[in-house]
């Protein structure tokens, strides 16, 4: 019988330990998800947003969709693309994806 309150207690105890390891490995999941998924995704956002609000008229660039074309004005929220000789396209500036050099 005193084996048995005996083992009963070491059980006890290591269950107590249990928690702590559980919130140690959370936050540690946290961290890995953060450094490998969120941070590079704020930065890609960022840098395309610094991208978006750099463009003007002149600038080669290349839509979502892959047209290539020259821009030939800037609005706030548009911007208007011509794509061949007298041919332009109007488009949301945030489907700009790349900037020739």
């Amino acid at each position: 019988m005193a084996t048995e309150a005996f083992a009963m207690a070491g059980t006890g105890a290591a269950q107590g330990q249990g928690g702590y390891e559980g919130i140690i490995m959370l936050v540690a999941m946290f961290a890995i998800f953060y450094f490998l998924l969120i941070r590079p995704q704020q930065k890609r956002a960022k840098q395309h947003k610094e991208l978006i609000g750099n463009l003007k008229p002149g600038d080669s660039v290349v839509t979502a969709g892959g047209i290539h074309g020259k821009i030939a004005s800037v609005d706030e929220g548009t911007i208007s693309l011509e794509v061949a000789t007298g041919v332009k396209m109007k488009m949301n500036r945030s489907s700009i994806t790349e900037v020739k050099q």
